[in-house]
């Protein structure tokens, strides 16, 4: 993600339109919420922002607003949401749009009026020619889901605009501990800014002091503590879990997901995959194939067809209840861990 139209939003440089689109809706939230709060005042909002969502409203409808003066203000913003006809999916036909009228728009925008399209899709119809106008004259945003490079990135962005500094290996110890949900990150970097304050500087040792560990990260680290003989600290975390009053269902679900997921990136990697390539096929995270290719090597494939069955009859019991659940998940994590 380029993450130049932010600094030209903090500097109040604004486009006629806006094209917002993908599937990273945090992104997609901070691009909106950073330009209505440098276009508008707070005492402008009431009259002079207007959000239209466009499986409920006709498009004519929001263009009208448009094309409408400002009131006590210089600036209008109008937010369009869910331009299905953007895409090569079928809306909900609720509501009929005559797209004729947005096309002669973007040949002449109104000069006071701020038009955001926010289209939270993959992927947009590029054989479509009202994609290719607005991909033409549009200020275009992309928010998929980053990659780790651009993950830290964004942390470093976050981290500066406090006037603080956190070290690379902060970073990593963030991602690892936190996850790539950028929702969850960027309240763990608050809580570090606020807690070194300005001037300050975020280490590793900062963030395992503050930073909580997600749900998937401590399955992940129990995982590796099974793996390398740590029982003790395994079953600690696992009591953690019950502790935070987790569910035993949803551990072990995440267990066999994160056993999958080793399985299937150590045999797409024997087939010659790379790590962009085995995210696409499984659709998750690369940062989650990187730590799942890690794991794969301490395992053989007999191994880990042997443990996926063995979640399998896990869960079998769990929900036949059959043998009490906490009972059920010792037993697997001990049993793991006499494996290797």
């Amino acid at each position: 993600m380029n993450f130049d139209i932010w600094k030209k939003l903090k500097k109040k440089d604004f486009s006629a339109i806006y094209l917002l689109y993908g599937t990273e809706s945090f992104l997609l939230n901070e691009t909106k919420d950073l330009l209505v709060s440098n276009a508008l005042l707070e005492e402008e909002k009431d009259f002079n922002l207007s959000v239209f969502d466009l499986e409920e409203t006709p498009l004519e409808v929001a263009m009208e607003d448009a094309e409408t003066l400002p009131f006590m203000g210089d600036k209008r913003i109008v937010i369009l949401q869910n331009p299905y006809f953007l895409t090569a999916e079928k809306g909900k036909e609720k509501v009929e749009h005559y797209i004729p009228k947005l096309e002669e728009y973007i040949k002449q925008p109104a000069p006071f009026t701020i038009l955001v399209l926010i289209a939270p899709y993959e992927k947009l119809d590029e054989r479509k020619k009202i994609v290719k106008q607005l991909k033409a004259n549009a200020e275009v945003l992309a928010s998929n889901a980053l990659s780790e490079k651009e993950i830290s990135q964004w942390i470093k962005e976050r981290v500066t605009s406090f006037d603080v500094m956190i070290s690379d290996h902060a970073i990593s110890e963030l991602i690892q501990v936190a996850g790539t949900n950028l929702m969850i990150i960027t309240k763990e970097i608050d809580k570090m800014c606020l807690y070194v304050g300005s001037k300050g500087n975020i280490t590793e040792e900062t963030v395992q002091l503050l930073v909580s560990r997600s749900l998937e990260q401590n399955i992940f680290a129990l995982i590796d503590k099974v793996v390398n003989r740590k029982l003790n600290e395994a079953l600690r975390i696992f009591y953690d879990l019950l502790q935070n009053n987790e569910e035993p269902i949803k551990i072990l679900s995440l267990l066999a997901t994160q056993f999958r997921l080793i399985y299937q990136a150590k045999e797409l990697s024997r087939r010659g995959y790379g790590q962009q390539q085995i995210a696409g096929n499984i659709k998750v995270h690369p940062f989650r194939v990187k730590l799942a290719l890690g794991q794969a090597n301490l395992f053989s494939d007999i191994e880990l067809l042997q443990i996926i069955n063995s979640l399998a009859e896990a869960d079998y019991e769990m929900k036949n209840g059959k043998k009490d659940k906490k009972l059920i998940l010792e037993l697997f994590i001990m049993n793991l861990a006499n494996i290797k």
